[in-house]
C-alpha cells in the first residue's frame, strides 16, 4: 500500500474488523476516514454487479462525473477489464478478502497517472455480499484535476489481503545491549 489514503482507509477497517472477517457497514464513521475520505467510496452489490453507492468528491473529480448510481466495473471502457473487476469483486465478497490493485491510467489529453485501488469487504446487517469499502488515489493530487478526467485504466499489480493475515505489525521489543535513549528538554519552570 503505496498512498496514503489507502493506508488510512485499510488500517481504520483492519482496526473496526478485529479478529472478525469484517466490520459491519453500521460502524464506519465518516469522521474516522476524514483524511482519506474524497479518495472513498462504498460500493452495493446490485444483480448487475457492485453499484457505486457512495463516491468521494476528489473520486468523482479524477472521472469528471458524479459516480453515485453508478456500476463500478464502467470505470474500465473495455470488456475484459469490466469482467476482471467484476471477478475481483466477487471475490473480495466471496473469500471476505481485501485487495489492493495497482491501476496505470491515462487522461483524455493523454496524461499517464498510476492509481492505487484498496477494496474491502463490509457486512451489512449481518449479511455478507452487500457491501464494499474502497478508495481510489493517486498518490498525489494531479495538477490537471479538474480540467481533465481519466479515459482509460488497467490493472497493471494485484494483492490479495487474506483473512487470518494480519498485516499489523507486532511491537517492536527494545534492542538489547544498547542504552535507552533519553533526552532532556528545557522547560522554563522550576
Amino acid at each position: 500500500m503505496k498512498n496514503t489514503s489507502t493506508r488510512l482507509v485499510f488500517e481504520y477497517w483492519d482496526a473496526l474488523r478485529g479478529e472478525r472477517s469484517a466490520p459491519e457497514r453500521g460502524e464506519i464513521e465518516p469522521g474516522a476516514l476524514r483524511h482519506a475520505l474524497a479518495d472513498t467510496f462504498v460500493l452495493e452489490n446490485e444483480p448487475i454487479g457492485p453499484v457505486f453507492r457512495l463516491a468521494g468528491t476528489r473520486l468523482c473529480a479524477l472521472f469528471g462525473h458524479e459516480l453515485r448510481g453508478r456500476a463500478f466495473s464502467a470505470l474500465w471502457p473495455d470488456v475484459g477489464s469490466q469482467t476482471e473487476m467484476r471477478r475481483l469483486t466477487q471475490t473480495v465478497m466471496d473469500e471476505s478478502a481485501g485487495a489492493v490493485a495497482g491501476m496505470a491510467a491515462e487522461t483524455a489529453t493523454g496524461a499517464p497517472v498510476y492509481l492505487e485501488l484498496l477494496l474491502l469487504p463490509l457486512r451489512y446487517r449481518g449479511r455478507t455480499h452487500a457491501r464494499m469499502l474502497g478508495a481510489l488515489s493517486a498518490s498525489a493530487t494531479p495538477e490537471w484535476l479538474g480540467l481533465d478526467t481519466i479515459e482509460s485504466m488497467r490493472m497493471i499489480s494485484l494483492r490479495m489481503l487474506w483473512p487470518g493475515i494480519s498485516l499489523r505489525q507486532p511491537p517492536q521489543a527494545p534492542a538489547r545491549g544498547r542504552p535507552p535513549k533519553f533526552m532532556v528538554l528545557p522547560g522554563g519552570r522550576a
